[in-house]
């Protein structure tokens, strides 16, 4: 299957057998590589066995090897200028309006690890203590990278093709070989040693995870193909089908679309777990977590009954990265600038700018009504459930009503779809935001919470726990000073 691409096109006849463009086919078998690399990686490039200058090198050259075969020379730019740069280049001169596994991928991520390093440099130097917030004071760091820590967290094979985004902190931690140093905190805050291991293994979860893959992988090369969301604005399904059917198959079509991201992203997070990255720590069973870098959780964004549960759970680290970078720093209108800067750091297609406006639209509409309606109806069980049900079925509709664009990347066929729909939703929303207040409870916390960015504190507070007691890095905290920070951090 011939496609244009900038990286290697030593496997075209396998594209061609598979029939799957090239690109796609360089991006997968070289997850696959980063798998066995990571599995390799663990095993004889232990921390106890080897040193975290030995490591950071092999991170690296495996991490450019893998950008260069499957991007070419595109990969090695900077930041969020260059992005765009970028992406108008993917848009105008590669492949327009085709999904295309290119040089934007990595420069993606990269640009959210140079910005988030920046930040916490930042913190960590040239701001008083004082002046943090708990996640900030907890992910400051504190001394300046060298050039090899800096391009090993930049471009390190487990994450440069597919991510997912982690910190600065973090991956030090776990090249240096100090992320199992764990401790188990108890609800008063203090330390509990019963369930520390010194190397707890990844295998259950990495297996977990590759059955996911697969089971994605499969529904996207069967079903998803039968379900097209460009069927949506064919003019005679349009002219056809009832509005029960009409949103009945605009519900389902993107519901089919999301596998394949269920398939990178956790491809992208088992690559890391088989590295022996991303250990969060035990539960109150004592079982491993595995989870401090996952990047979404299928059964909630399936099940998720408001705008906001579906967001705290899909890209859940670059909705972490937003609001770290823009929405806690933002001096005004932060719900606004931080969907502008999402969609900037997507791309360029014009469809990404109607689903990130619409989005805010839908944001501010769901939680006023959220606000204002919602306490009515959890006092009965069996109300709660009818609830429950309404507002699933009112999110997935809303959802796949929003990203529509987000698929459909040009603004002719968005706009076919929405004026078909009358801008039913878009009107409804406005509606909504004329007719209730954004309503602020009247206890403190409550009041705090009802401000919050539609990615959960909760969400925030979790990974602020992860790990639990991770030895800090770069950073003057000892070790029980780290716990005894994420512990009140999560107190509040």
């Amino acid at each position: 299957m011939a496609t244009s691409t900038t990286g290697s096109t030593l496997l075209q006849p396998l594209s061609n057998a598979v029939r799957l463009p090239v690109d796609q086919v360089n991006f997968v078998v070289c997850q696959l590589f980063a798998l066995l690399a990571a599995i390799w990686f663990r095993t004889y490039l232990h921390s106890s066995k080897t040193s975290p200058f030995i490591r950071h090198v092999v991170a690296t050259l495996l991490g450019l090897y893998l950008a260069l075969f499957c991007f070419g020379w595109y990969c090695f730019v900077f930041a969020l200028g260059y992005l765009t740069v970028c992406q108008i280049t993917r848009v105008y001169i590669f492949d327009y309006g085709q999904y295309s596994a290119d040089f934007s991928g990595p420069m993606m991520i990269i640009t959210q690890k140079i910005t988030s390093l920046a930040f916490e440099i930042h913190d960590g130097m040239f701001r008083k203590n004082e002046d943090l917030t708990p996640s900030q004071r907890c992910l400051a760091v504190r001394r300046m990278p060298s050039l090899l820590e800096y391009l090993s967290y930049n471009c390190n094979f487990m994450g440069i093709l597919a991510g997912p985004l982690c910190s600065y902190k973090d991956y030090i931690t776990f090249i240096e070989g100090r992320s199992y140093q764990l401790q188990q905190s108890e609800a008063n805050g203090k330390e509990d040693t019963k369930y520390e291991q010194t190397d707890p293994s990844p295998n259950i979860a990495v297996a977990q995870k590759l059955l996911i893959c697969g089971l994605s992988l499969l529904f996207h090369m069967t079903i998803t193909k039968t379900l097209p969301v460009e069927y949506n604005i064919d003019d005679d399904f349009r002219a056809t089908a009832s509005w029960p059917i009409r949103f009945f198959y605009l519900y389902v079509s993107l519901m089919a679309a999301r596998p394949k991201y269920y398939f990178a992203w956790t491809l992208a997070d088992a690559i890391n777990n088989a590295a022996g990255f991303g250990f969060r720590g035990y539960d109150k069973n004592g079982v491993t977590r595995w989870d401090l870098i996952s990047n979404l959780r299928i059964q909630q964004i399936e099940l998720s009954t408001s705008f906001k549960m579906f967001l705290d759970n899909w890209n859940i680290q670059t909705a972490l990265w937003l609001k770290r970078v823009c929405y806690e720093r933002a001096t005004f209108s932060p719900t606004i600038q931080t969907f502008i800067l999402s969609a900037i750091w997507h791309g360029v297609y014009p469809g990404y700018y109607l689903t990130f406006l619409t989005g805010v639209l839908m944001t501010l509409a769901a939680r006023a009504i959220r606000n204002n309606i919602r306490h009515y109806f959890v006092e009965s069980p069996a109300v709660k459930l009818c609830y429950d049900v309404i507002t699933w079925m009112a999110t997935q509709l809303a959802i796949s009503y929003t990203v529509v664009p987000f698929v459909l990347l040009s603004v002719k066929p968005s706009f076919t779809f929405y004026s078909s729909c009358y801008f039913c939703l878009h009107i409804a929303s406005i509606l909504v935001l004329l007719v209730l207040p954004l309503k602020r409870t009247q206890k403190g916390s409550k009041k705090h919470e009802s401000v919050q960015p539609v990615w959960s504190k909760k969400l925030e507070e979790e990974n602020l726990l992860r790990k639990n007691s991770y030895s800090t890095t770069n950073n003057s905290f000892s070790q029980k000073q780290e716990i005894t920070c994420r512990y009140q951090a999560l107190k509040q």
